[in-house]
């Protein structure tokens, strides 16, 4: 895999298949400049904690992984670069840079960079420059991106199509901060934009891997999908993407964000889902054995 803001892993070219998996949220790394008013313990909450590792096994059946080497505390690769805030700059956005279009998710306090990393817990003691959050755009935002789409791009001019998991975890209860606030949370949540990024067969095929391992799942609610998906889902030109949420109690200790244990066998059920996505996948380009 390789290193800086944006982690590759590739299959062995001789097994590569059009299916690509992507973890935006499971970065650690923090710029040497980075200040905070949140504890460590704060800014774990809003890691994806391992989810980069949970379906790393995905690649021994002819899959590629994207992950963020940089945290969704300092910026987050699945909101739009234009998802800002502007309440939280202490200068305006430059004109030249183009216009800011600030979301529900930036409303929130969960835009591009986050206002508050809990309930009335801001993340940075005063605003901040435009000229910084550029840099974060150009330095890791922006990589990321690129890397994600020119694989997505790449396999799809090779095979015709592509399928795509956004791979993301959840806190198994919602805060004040969530749409679902108080709500106790499925095991699992897929999200295809209430069926827009991605083929009903895909979506179900996803479904019913979990569901036949005993794993409750709920579709679009309360995740239908963020930037990523919206991206790249396209099911009409055979680019299918789905966001899969996974509740974090199934294998952490979300209380010290530590692994539990049970991570080593919830592992191995995501790696087992994958070789089922790999031989749909292979099914669905003729290459099947």
């Amino acid at each position: 895999m390789t290193g800086g803001p944006v982690l590759i892993r590739l299959p062995d070219p001789d097994l590569t298949l059009p299916l690509v998996f992507d973890s935006p949220h499971s970065g650690t790394h923090f710029p040497d400049d980075f200040t905070s008013l949140a504890t460590a313990a704060e800014l774990r909450t809003a890691w994806d904690a391992h989810v980069d590792d949970l379906w790393a096994g995905a690649t021994t059946f002819g899959a590629s992984l994207i992950a963020a080497g940089f945290p969704r505390a300092l910026i987050d690769a699945n909101r739009a670069p234009d998802d800002l805030d502007p309440a939280l700059l202490d200068a305006p956005w430059p004109d030249a840079w183009g216009a800011l279009s600030p979301t529900r998710y930036s409303q929130r306090g969960m835009g591009l960079i986050r206002r508050d990393i809990l309930p009335g817990r801001p993340m940075h003691a005063g605003r901040l420059s435009p000229a910084t959050v550029r840099d974060w755009i150009t330095r890791y935002h922006a990589p990321y991106h690129a890397a994600l789409s020119a694989r997505i791009d790449t396999l799809h001019a090779q095979f015709g199509a592509v399928w795509h998991i956004d791979c993301h975890s959840m806190k198994s209860r919602a805060n004040a901060m969530n749409i679902d606030h108080g709500a106790a949370r499925p095991d699992i949540v897929l999200g295809d934009l209430d069926g827009q990024s991605a083929s009903a067969g895909f979506s179900d095929l996803v479904a019913r891997a979990f569901t036949d391992r005993g794993y409750s799942v709920a579709r679009n609610a309360p995740y239908k999908g963020g930037y990523i998906v919206q991206r790249h889902g396209r099911p009409g030109a055979q680019r299918h993407s789905l966001q899969i949420e996974i509740n974090r109690a199934l294998y952490l200790d979300e209380a010290r964000a530590e692994k539990s244990p049970a991570y080593a066998a919830f592992r191995q059920d995501l790696t087992d889902i994958s070789q089922q996505l790999a031989d749909y996948v292979r099914v669905q380009t003729g290459r099947a054995k």
